[in-house]
């Protein structure tokens, strides 16, 4: 199994910038990607970015693309997302996933962080 601690969540000003951690533990060699998600209140979750374990190829929303950049540090087994120019539709608990080698489906969750964007 593999168990996620997201961190990094907090309250910021419309504008500003955040930097969310997701640290990986346990069976990390079955990781084949890591993916944010996010969930805003009365609203479905919705994916953020991607990005896969060996080769750093990298996936966005729409809603987020130029503003967030995920990165990963291997060595660290810690996944980050770069959020930039936060805007208060950003406002949502966010989640850390892993799919795994072999799986199309995100098996395993963080317990997620909260991002309160005011304005």
């Amino acid at each position: 199994q593999v168990q996620l601690v997201e961190s990094g969540g907090g309250l910021v000003q419309a504008g500003g910038s955040l930097r969310l951690t997701c640290a990986a533990s346990g069976r990390t060699s079955s990781i084949h990607a890591v993916g944010w998600f996010r969930q805003a209140p009365g609203k479905v979750r919705e994916f953020i970015a991607a990005i896969t374990w060996r080769g750093g190829s990298t996936y966005y929303a729409d809603s987020v693309k130029g503003r967030f950049t995920i990165s990963r540090d291997n060595a660290k087994n810690t996944v980050y997302l770069q959020m930039n120019s936060l805007k208060p539709e950003d406002t949502a608990v966010y989640y850390c996933a892993v799919q795994e080698v072999g799986g199309g489906k995100y098996n395993y969750w963080g317990r997620g962080t909260q991002v309160t964007v005011s304005t």
